[in-house]
């Protein structure tokens, strides 16, 4: 157990954590969630003791071991992918390594040989003598290949880093694990097997994550960071923010009987119980959840922004035709034989294994790169805004968010005065005298809620998203999500966030250096399908065939 005595933490004038006290027990999977900059990641470093607080004190139940998901690629640059994995349980890496100095030591004494000897019975009941073939292992399952083991990390792909770090904290089964931001840089099947591995532990995590489906997925509780204080609710992140939404909404309405708002909750709480058997973790969540009552549920204080595009007029028939595009960076072919038509109602998730593909796609029919073979052509109805996956070159000028702004006023739009300006930023949270701040302080989520206004004021009935929840919180990512659900235009997309993903697609088409895999599904649908997958195995091989 984890337990978190009086936490209180300032810097400067700025309080983070006030008398925090929490207890976090074993068999549960605690998502920690709040606004950015509210001190999700400064927490789990407080529980690690790489930051020490000002106040108040952390204690671990004795003997109980905790690893740290590393956040710093470079920290082992000089040691072996193999190694890196092995030194994430540090008690048995010092004790492997006294025993072999003992062992080596030509001087060494009949005590000496008496303590290596203490010290084999300790590396073996830590499971030494398969920690090889175990870490070996596991890089296996994260997609680390063998002929990487004996490299040094620095000589490794910085996609395959990730995976390795994550190896060294799961690694030997720790009591506590602390996971920040786990799946950034992970496939989908890397994702999928993290998933299950966590459904499965029984010992304390710890998570940061704005991935909603991956919360979702592994968490029995959720760590609420807001106002200085941390609470924990049973369920899951749907489970907090749907009942949190539930709860305010029983708060407005004033007219509603005690009785009947009462029952709805019980109501609420029964439906995510039953629906908590589909889960891998469907014993501890729905023991948890069967135990809470409706006094345990509280209205977010969270602010959520406001993205509604409202198209100024209908799509027609043409709305985009792609024929043969071909597109490839220093002789590597990213993407070939790409021909399709976007029809009516259509939001379509675009994906590779190769992210620069999309990326790439996306710039080419938005008129930034030139393709090396093939052409596009938008039909004459079509307003299309978009959602770079870069933005630093829109905010060099340094303006303020009001002039900033005003720069992209559409044509068709005569009274954009102030006040109408200021709707589209105050949507996006910024009131008040945030928008007189320069453009070129802004922070990265700023920045995108700023391209949000922007892409709003277009009126778009085409909308382009590369990346869409990079930079964003997960309040801000929850409203985006149900803007583009809602939206009754076109939407193109790519993004690495799952619950996006299956929720705004209704068809899937995948880029690849041999043609595309196209198919009228949900995206969930699409990674389950057998015949998808095999189909998917046979393109990207015969692409690196050739």
């Amino acid at each position: 157990m984890i337990s978190v005595n009086n936490i209180t933490l300032s810097f400067g004038k700025r309080v983070l954590f006030d008398e925090v006290n929490i207890n976090f027990t074993k068999g549960n999977c605690y998502g920690v969630i709040g606004a950015n900059g509210a001190g999700k990641s400064t927490f789990l470093k407080i529980l690690s003791g790489e930051i020490e607080p000002n106040k108040g004190s952390v204690s671990i139940t004795t003997g109980e071991r905790m690893a740290v998901l590393k956040q710093n690629h470079f920290e082992f640059d000089n040691v072996t992918v193999l190694n890196t994995v092995l030194m994430g349980h540090k008690k048995m890496w010092d004790v492997m390594h006294e025993k072999d100095a003992i062992y080596l030591d030509p001087d060494a004494t009949e005590d000496d040989y008496m303590r290596a000897g203490h010290l084999e019975a300790e590396y073996g009941e830590m499971g030494g003598y398969t920690a090889e073939s175990d870490a070996g292992s596991m890089l296996g399952e994260l997609g680390v290949k063998e002929e990487f083991h004996q490299s040094l990390m620095k000589d490794i792909p910085s996609n395959m880093k990730v995976r390795v770090l994550l190896a060294q904290a799961i690694f030997g089964n720790p009591d506590i694990l602390l996971l920040d931001e786990p799946t950034n840089g992970l496939d989908i099947e890397t994702i999928g097997w993290l998933e299950n591995f966590l459904a499965d532990y029984e010992n304390i995590v710890l998570v940061v994550s704005h991935d909603r489906h991956f919360l979702d997925a592994v968490c029995t509780h959720v760590a609420d960071v807001d106002r200085q204080k941390i609470k924990v609710f049973t369920g899951n992140y749907t489970f907090w923010y749907e009942s949190s939404q539930l709860m305010a909404r029983q708060l407005s309405d004033k007219n509603k009987k005690t009785e009947d708002k009462r029952q709805a909750l019980i109501d609420f709480i029964a439906r995510f119980s039953a629906n908590a058997s589909k889960s891998r973790q469907a014993t501890a969540r729905k023991k948890a959840l069967e135990k809470l009552t409706i006094e345990e549920i509280e209205p977010s204080n969270r602010r959520y922004p406001g993205i509604i595009f409202q198209p100024q007029r209908e799509v027609g028939n043409q709305i985009l035709n792609v024929e043969n595009l071909k597109s490839s960076v220093e002789g590597r072919r990213l993407f070939d034989k790409v021909t399709f038509s976007v029809n009516k109602g259509e939001k379509i998730a675009l994906l590779s294994k190769d992210p620069l593909a999309v990326t790439n796609f996306f710039e080419i029919i938005n008129g930034n790169m030139q393709a090396d073979a093939g052409k596009f052509e938008w039909g004459t109805t079509i307003t299309k805004a978009y959602l770079p996956l870069e933005n630093n070159e829109f905010f060099k000028q340094g303006l303020t968010l009001l002039d900033w702004l005003r720069q992209y006023v559409p044509p068709h739009v005569t009274d954009a005065d102030e006040p109408f300006l200021r709707g589209f930023l105050g949507k996006m949270l910024f009131s008040g005298d945030d928008i007189m701040k320069k453009t070129n302080v802004l922070s990265g989520g700023e920045k995108v809620r700023c391209m949000l206004s922007r892409m709003m004021l277009q009126n778009p009935n085409l909308i382009v998203l590369d990346q869409p929840t990079n930079h964003l919180d997960l309040e801000s990512i929850q409203s985006f999500n149900e803007g583009c659900q809602t939206f009754p235009g076109i939407v193109l997309l790519t993004s690495h966030d799952h619950t996006f993903m299956q929720t705004v697609a209704n068809r899937v088409i995948e880029l690849t250096p041999n043609g595309i895999i196209d198919r009228l599904m949900t995206f969930d649908e699409y990674i389950e399908d057998k015949r998808v997958k095999q189909l998917r195995e046979e393109m990207y091989q015969r692409a690196v065939a050739v």
